[in-house]
């Protein structure tokens, strides 16, 4: 029987990044799933903060080349590779210097969220869609971690609805607090619009707000998984989503109930 895979998508990955519930979880998940039997690769954007050098990331030039649209504007996309320290695991980097060069990750050196977040998020979500397209690998699952991968259940649902990778594939959708992503701008679904979307398709997004970019990803996806230090904002917003859901913070004692998840949403 072959190995079921996992894609782990993700903002942010220890030790890559450090310090917030997202960069743990998703760095305790790979080994735990690669422990029972699982093939993981994980996408993540490569910040400018990540020290290449240290930890040894190179090109990966077949996968290089792709130019990605936002907002009419082409970006070209490269993608990097890295080994998870400890663990036979690659992690893939998309990088691109117009979003991802600077030295900050969300917000700049006085504490304001950049005012080309919403362009780094579809850029990346864009990117991540077709660089799997580009492994032909079809993942079982795809796990996404924070707003900033929102919009890929969304795609695989709705835009990439009749690729054959994807014909099997179930979405994860994992929500944190997001305090760094700026307001959607009244552009916004022109930006996310791709393939044979329409910017009327993305009605789900039109709240123009984080928690509307939390909800929407939520409701696209085969199931969710909330944190304990959500925002009651954000827990109400998400009360409404008829989408199977697991309170989920990583622990090693919550790692049989996510297998126990993910088994249920493959059935």
């Amino acid at each position: 029987m072959s190995k079921k895979r996992v894609l782990i998508v993700t903002q942010d990955m220890s030790p890559y990044l450090e310090d917030s519930p997202i960069s743990e979880v998703t760095q305790k998940i790979p080994h735990f799933l690669n422990d029972n039997g699982f093939e993981l690769r994980m996408l993540m954007p490569r910040f400018g903060v990540i020290n290449e050098r240290r930890h040894k990331l190179h090109e990966v030039v077949r996968l290089s080349g792709m130019n990605i649209i936002v907002d009419d504007d082409d970006y070209p996309l490269i993608i990097k590779v890295a080994s998870l320290p400890g663990a036979r695991m690659q992690v893939y980097f998309l990088d691109n210097e117009e979003f991802f060069k600077r030295k900050e990750v969300f917000i700049d050196a006085e504490g304001k969220p950049f005012d080309d977040n919403v362009d780094r998020m579809v850029f990346f979500c864009k990117g991540v869609i077709e660089t799997v397209r580009k492994f032909g690998w079809p993942p079982d699952v795809i796990h996404c971690h924070g707003w900033m991968t929102s919009l890929i259940p969304f795609y695989i649902k709705n835009a990439y609805k009749n690729e054959p990778l994807f014909q099997q594939t179930k979405i994860l959708y994992s929500v944190y607090n997001n305090p760094s992503v700026s307001t959607l701008s009244d552009r916004f679904n022109a930006k996310a619009s791709i393939n044979n979307l329409q910017p009327g398709d993305l009605e789900l997004f039109k709240n123009g707000d984080s928690t509307a970019l939390e909800v929407a990803a939520s409701q696209s996806s085969d199931g969710f998984l909330t944190t304990g230090d959500l925002s009651d904002d954000l827990r109400s917003a998400l009360s409404g989503v008829d989408t199977p859901m697991i309170d989920f913070d990583g622990s090693a004692e919550q790692m049989p109930a996510y297998l126990d998840f993910i088994n249920s949403i493959l059935e």
